[in-house]
Formats: structure tokens, C-alpha cells, sequence
């Protein structure tokens, strides 16, 4: 049994990798708003380490005004083919302009033309307008690499909790717990 959580996330997401269909990498990222009202939306994680759990988005959008708001979110993976889930909780930063282009870098141009394109999160009159501002982007950036934008990049979930949830049989699940001391991880129990 580790007690590094990194190492045993590592481990599950590889099952994960191997088993779900699509998008094993997906996440829900809850945060709330000033106020205190909750939004829960799907993400895909980018990148992980003992440093944290990474995602890019439109810096402009619902999530990243609440994100500056109350600069903390929860994260939850579900696998349902393996009946695993991970939770974490954490405090939020942003990640390196150098680390956001070098991700950005990665993407399709199509993905590339469609973070300049879309307003995240705003009212759209409708489907064509966006499309249009998708060609307008097309030919603005015609026979050239597609920058990133100045609104887009990433976020890095630092975790002080990690929970692996495991189904069992007769709903008596096991919980494994990870919190981060000052010395490192306590690992403990959670009934089901």
C-alpha cells in the first residue's frame, strides 16, 4: 500500500487510460463565486505531478471569474468501467505563460483558432455568428502559426486532500484519504 498519492494516481489513471472509451482524462472542476453559489463543469486534465493537477481554458470565462474570486476548487475523476473515483481539493494558481504556450503549442490549429474565436461563457445570438468569427480567425492567421491568446492558459489545482474511492460490493466501499502536513501526506480511512 503507498502512501504517495501522486503514485497512486499515477497508477489508477494509467488503468484509466487503458479501459475508458473517452476521454479518460476528464474531470469536474466545482468552484464557487464570490457569493458563495457553486458551478460544477467537465475539464480534461493536462498535466499532473506532486505540484498539482493542470487544465487550460479562456481566462475571460465563468470558471476563471470565479477562480479569482475564491482562488480554490475541487476536482473529481470518475471512472465508471473501473468503479473508481478521485476527489481532490486545493488552492488554484495559474500556470507559466511559458507553460501555457508550450501546451497551446499542442493543439490543433482548429482548437488553436477556436480559443480565438470564442467569447467562454458569454450570451450568443447564435450558432452562425460564432462560426463566422471561426472563419475570421482562419483568415487572419492564414499561412501562419496560431499564438495563444492573451486570455488563455492554465491553472494548477495544488491539493491538500486526495481521496481514491474504491465500489465494493454491498455498498461497503473503501475511502483512502491523503492530507498534505507540513511533513508531508497522512494517509488515513474514511467509512463508506
Amino acid at each position: 500500500m503507498t502512501t504517495d498519492p501522486f503514485a497512486l494516481f499515477d497508477s489508477w489513471f494509467a488503468e484509466a487510460r487503458s479501459s475508458e472509451i473517452n476521454d479518460s482524462n476528464a474531470m469536474a472542476l466545482a468552484t464557487v463565486d464570490a457569493s458563495g453559489q457553486p458551478s460544477v463543469r467537465m475539464v480534461l486534465l493536462k498535466g499532473h505531478g506532486p505540484d498539482g493537477f493542470v487544465f487550460y481554458t479562456n481566462h475571460e470565462g465563468r470558471k476563471a471569474a470565479d477562480l479569482a474570486a475564491v482562488p480554490k476548487a475541487a476536482l473529481l475523476f470518475h471512472w465508471k468501467s473501473l468503479r473508481r473515483q478521485i476527489r481532490v481539493e486545493g488552492t488554484v494558481t495559474h500556470t507559466t505563460a511559458a507553460e501555457s504556450d508550450a501546451y497551446f503549442a499542442t493543439r490543433s490549429r482548429d482548437s488553436q483558432l477556436g480559443a480565438w474565436a470564442s467569447d467562454q461563457s458569454r450570451p450568443l445570438a447564435d450558432r452562425a455568428t460564432f462560426e463566422a468569427r471561426y472563419e475570421e480567425m482562419q483568415a487572419r492567421f492564414a499561412g501562419g502559426d496560431v499564438p495563444r491568446p492573451p486570455h488563455w492558459g492554465g491553472y494548477r489545482v495544488t491539493p491538500h486532500a486526495i481521496e481514491f474511492w474504491q465500489d465494493r460490493a454491498h455498498r461497503l466501499h473503501e475511502r483512502r484519504v491523503f492530507t498534505r502536513t507540513a511533513d508531508g501526506w497522512r494517509e488515513g480511512l474514511l467509512y463508506p
